[in-house]
This record gives structure tokens, C-alpha cells and sequence, in this order.
């Protein structure tokens, strides 16, 4: 991180100093007042400038791109990750000829732990907020659909016997996938109980929640 000293007449014109020289934004610039400018004798002997200490604020995609890459090379697997801009988030694709199944983990849950913990990373320096998620060998999509199947053929059962079905323990987002998945579909409905990890869905038979 490059840090610089920068005087001007004024702390505009230090900030704008400290703004061409590092080449960046109001956004990124983070800085500090030093010395606060003063008027000498008649406004003219022993004038002081003003100084501050500017830094540019580090990337929020970048920081969660350097502390994943870093965590998973300690694993002992050789990646790449490719970063792609989507509508409302970023997704950090890792690829690798090792075996990425490690990465996943047992139902995506080291794959979900990686991914809180770089979504941590890159927004501990950011006042705006940056939602990162991970994928890999086309995991989430795999996940998806495998969800999807799984509410419509447990909505089916419900269906026939009249009984509701607990669910094992699921991410909030794999929650709402089952939620959404059984939003149409008549004579069932969905809620979740139980509390942290243990937490489930519930598909019972409509207007049977107590």
C-alpha cells in the first residue's frame, strides 16, 4: 500500500495533490490531517502549509481475491481463479487440474465456509459493501438443481400422505431455493425452524403450520 505526505495551501489542495499522484478517486482516497494550514505574521511571514498523510483504500474484490488464493495455495492445490461481473454480485470461479472436490467439501459446506470468510476479507476496508461468491467444476449449479428436484419430489409426497417432511440442516441460500422452488405449488407450504447450523425447512401440507 503506497502512502504519501502531501502539503498544499489548503487541505482541498493537499487532497488534490495526494489525488494526481496516486492516481485515484475521491472514493479510494483515504487520508489524514497532519497539520491543519495557519497564517503567519500579517498573512504572509511563516505561513504553514497544510499536510496530510493519503493512502489509497485497497480494493474490496481485490483483497478477497488475494486472501483466497493464499488460504487455498495452503491447502496444497494449484488454482486459477477467473473473476466475473454479474448483475448484483462477483463470482470467483477456481479452476484447477488438482482435485477441486476438497474445495467443496461435504454438501458445499467448505466452499460456503471460504466463501464467508473472503467476503469478510474484502469488505474489512470498505465502507461499500461487495456480496463475492465462489463456484467451482460448476458446483452451484449442480447444487441447484439437485435442490429443486428434491422439493418438487418431497412436495409430492406431502401431497400423498397427507404428512409433513423435515429436511436435513441447509445454508440460508439453499433454504431459499427450496422456498422459491415451492412458491406455485398448491397444497403445500414451506417454513424453516431450528437455530445456526441446525437450522431446516419444513414441507407440510398447506395450513398445517402450528
Amino acid at each position: 500500500m503506497t502512502e504519501l505526505t502531501v502539503s498544499g495551501k489548503s487541505i482541498e489542495e493537499a487532497i488534490s495533490k495526494a489525488l494526481m499522484e496516486l492516481g485515484t478517486t475521491q472514493e479510494r482516497l483515504h487520508y489524514e490531517v497532519i497539520e491543519q494550514p495557519q497564517k503567519g505574521f500579517l498573512g504572509i511571514i511563516g505561513v504553514k502549509p497544510a499536510i496530510i498523510k493519503a493512502y489509497v483504500k485497497p480494493d474490496a474484490v481485490d483483497l478477497g481475491y488475494s486472501f483466497l488464493k493464499e488460504v487455498i495455495e495452503e491447502m496444497g492445490i494449484s488454482i486459477e481463479i477467473v473473476k466475473h461481473e454479474k448483475t448484483d454480485f462477483i463470482l470467483f470461479e477456481i479452476k484447477g487440474q488438482d482435485d477441486l472436490g476438497r474445495l467443496i467439501g461435504k454438501r458445499g459446506q467448505t466452499l460456503d465456509s471460504l466463501e464467508y470468510l473472503t467476503n469478510l476479507v474484502a469488505n474489512s476496508e470498505d465502507d461499500h459493501y461487495v456480496r463475492i461468491q465462489l463456484d467451482t467444476e460448476n458446483y452451484r449449479q449442480k447444487r441447484r438443481k439437485a435442490l429443486e428436484q428434491l422439493a418438487h419430489r418431497v412436495s409430492q409426497k406431502v401431497l400423498r400422505q397427507k404428512q409433513r417432511v423435515v429436511l436435513e440442516p441447509m445454508s440460508a441460500g439453499e433454504r431459499k431455493i427450496i422456498h422459491t422452488s415451492l412458491q406455485q405449488t398448491v397444497g403445500v407450504e414451506t417454513y424453516s425452524q431450528g437455530k445456526g447450523m441446525n437450522r431446516h425447512i419444513v414441507i407440510a401440507p398447506e395450513k398445517s403450520k402450528k
